[in-house]
């Protein structure tokens, strides 16, 4: 496999705009490109929005969302990469012809749709249905994957993407600055973001302790080591509805090493140049071949009741 240069972003997103938020990743994606960028990468439900999705009703949400590959947004996608000669992944809500709903991530190029993948744990709205596949495709000889959000945090969702031949796998999210049960979750106070002119110092100081970027350091780059990956971690900055996010965009190769990062208030993005040696040279690729499945298949394939609680979305810290 060549080398490839693959770009993340971040921005903040204007919730059901989709027309000034593809404006904005058409200006990134043009600017990628410029610098010799082939791949970029944004954030979940980055042409809807997503937090404001928690408000709505079935029929709102049936309206809002797109057809895939016949929707207006994944077309104005297909332009804007066949302009700019690149490969672009941004996400939406989709619906099927059954009035299904989807938390839905894409890969588009200059000929249109290259990949789907369906979020398998969607929870901002009660509507949105959960996807049942994992999806794995090429770009430029490169075989990659996508996962959403809280996909990443479910371990097996990222080895089996792995498994399944991926060696990038896209992590679009809209994460960080909510509460939990873990020491040091919260909010971050919006009047922070408003003021980050005058007094940028406390507003980093909240992104990049445990309400946000250490949390994130906890587990991120373990996904990449123990699977011999590129992760490409992408996630908003600023406002989403009501909730404040940190960006934090960053590539991260399968060392477990942050090898290009957004550390910007503003609409940016970040590019690094992913090579195939790094993918065998990491410990990651040495102990996946170690694998002793028949210790572990017959406990990993047990039935198993799914429970999936989102702490900050329950209101609920107990």
């Amino acid at each position: 496999m060549n080398n490839i240069r693959v770009s993340t972003a971040q921005f903040e997103n204007r919730s059901n705009d989709k027309a000034y938020n593809l404006s904005v990743i058409e200006s990134l994606t043009q600017k990628a490109a410029a610098e010799g960028s082939q791949v970029i990468s944004f954030h979940e439900c980055c042409i809807s929005g997503y937090t404001f999705a928690s408000h709505l009703s079935k029929e709102q949400m049936l309206h809002m969302a797109e057809f895939i590959p016949a929707g207006e947004s994944i077309l104005r996608l297909t332009e804007i990469a066949k302009h700019n000669n690149i490969t672009i992944l941004a996400g939406l809500f989709e619906k099927d012809e059954h009035e299904n709903l989807f938390n839905t991530y894409v890969c588009v190029d200059k000929n249109g749709l290259v990949a789907k993948f369906r979020k398998l744990h969607p929870f901002i709205n009660p509507y949105l249905k959960a996807g049942d596949s994992y999806c794995v495709f090429e770009i430029n000889g490169w075989r990659c994957g996508i996962l959403i959000c809280y996909d990443n945090n479910i371990i097996e969702n990222v080895r089996a993407t792995k498994l399944l031949g991926a060696d990038i796998i896209f992590m679009p999210h809209v994460t960080m600055c909510t509460p939990s049960t873990r020491p040091g979750a919260g909010f971050v106070d919006p009047e922070l973001w408003k003021n980050r002119d005058n007094d940028p110092t406390s507003l980093r100081l909240e992104f990049d302790g445990m309400k946000g970027r250490a949390w994130l350091m906890k587990w991120l780059p373990a996904r990449a080591y123990d699977n011999a990956v590129y992760a490409i971690f992408s996630n908003p900055i600023g406002m989403d509805d009501d909730q404040l996010k940190n960006g934090c965009s960053m590539i991260i190769d399968p060392f477990g090493d942050v090898i290009a990062e957004c550390r910007s208030f503003e609409d940016s993005f970040v590019t690094a140049t992913i090579s195939a040696e790094k993918l065998t040279r990491a410990g990651g690729y040495r102990y996946i071949k170690a694998r002793r499945p028949e210790l572990y298949k017959d406990i990993i394939g047990k039935d198993h009741n799914p429970e999936q609680k989102v702490v900050w979305l329950n209101a609920d810290l107990q």
